[in-house]
């Protein structure tokens, strides 16, 4: 077996009890963690029960591994304040979970002969224990600064179930760029068409159907959720091929009657079609017509 390792975790939110309630499962010993809001504490308390609460110098200076899942505003601030209090002892392994930054960052804390690590969990949260749950499913980012700093984040990935995946400090950025723009973008995307979609049903519903209203899990994500799943896991099977719809086949009739009908609705949402049709359409090399329509409605 490896060497059982003493965690500390700052903060208690939702990647850092997730985080740490998975290395718990895989042996280690969560010892300690910061918690403010009531939340925060709650959450501990759910899924941290044998970590004491303290402040963060005093949780650096029990761990053996010690998780930084902050915000990345607060990094910085949190990386030298550990440093200027000598808290973080000399051979600590101190693991950021921030997707933006590498190592770098850590350099106050690495100065002082700790082992810097940034392993990034490719994955959203939402503050539940579905968010443990579906870190073994999940790749990690990891950045480190040598072989033995990549076989420590390599070893603590396979732990905890997920997969490691090595990006180097210069590709950081991008890496997390391509997630944001992915993920994020799609939380967006998917609530503006469903709003859409909710202003074309209600009112129309069928005898005895449900009535549509504002809350979710209703009609209107019944209706675009088939739809949805078979779109993503096309595309991730598929790649480009797997693109269907009236930009595809170049019925730039259609995209107008799309963007003019989603203009009554909501102008930022038919910005927002009129912006990935025209991504799309240069993807999908379409003819002189569907630019006209796409770019002619631009200031």
């Amino acid at each position: 077996m490896p060497a059982r390792l003493a965690v500390g975790v700052v903060s208690a939110g939702r990647v850092g009890t997730a985080l740490g309630q998975a290395l718990s499962r895989a042996g280690h010993v969560v010892t300690a963690c910061t918690a403010v809001s009531d939340a925060s504490i709650a959450r501990a308390a759910r899924r941290l029960p044998d970590a004491r609460i303290l402040p963060p110098p005093d949780v650096a200076t029990t761990s053996d591994l010690l998780v930084l899942a902050v915000p990345d505003t607060e990094l910085p601030g949190l990386v030298r304040g550990l440093a200027a209090c000598d808290s973080v002892r000399p051979g600590t392994i101190v693991l950021h979970t921030s997707g933006a930054h590498g190592i770098a960052i850590l350099e106050p804390l690495t100065s002082a002969g700790a082992r810097p690590l940034a392993v990034h969990p490719a994955m959203t949260f939402i503050g539940t224990d579905e968010d443990t749950a579906r870190l073994p499913n999940a790749c990690f980012g990891i950045t480190a600064a040598d072989p033995l700093g990549y076989a420590i984040g390599q070893g603590l990935v396979l732990e905890v179930g997920g997969e490691p995946v090595a990006v180097s400090e210069e590709d950081r950025a991008l890496y997390h760029a391509a997630l944001a723009h992915g993920a994020n973008h799609l939380v967006t995307l998917v609530a503006d068409a469903v709003a859409a979609l909710r202003d074309a049903l209600r009112g129309n519903e069928l005898l005895g159907q449900e009535i549509v209203g504002d809350d979710p899990r209703g009609l209107p994500e019944r209706v675009i959720a088939p739809l949805l799943s078979a779109a993503l896991d096309n595309v991730l099977r598929h790649g480009r091929g797997a693109l269907t719809g009236p930009v595809a086949r170049d019925d730039a009739e259609t995209v107008a009657r799309h963007l003019a009908a989603l203009a009554e609705t909501d102008p930022r949402i038919a910005e927002s079609y009129r912006t990935l049709a025209l991504r799309t359409a240069q993807t999908a090399g379409a003819g002189a017509e569907m630019f006209d329509v796409l770019e002619g409605g631009r200031s």
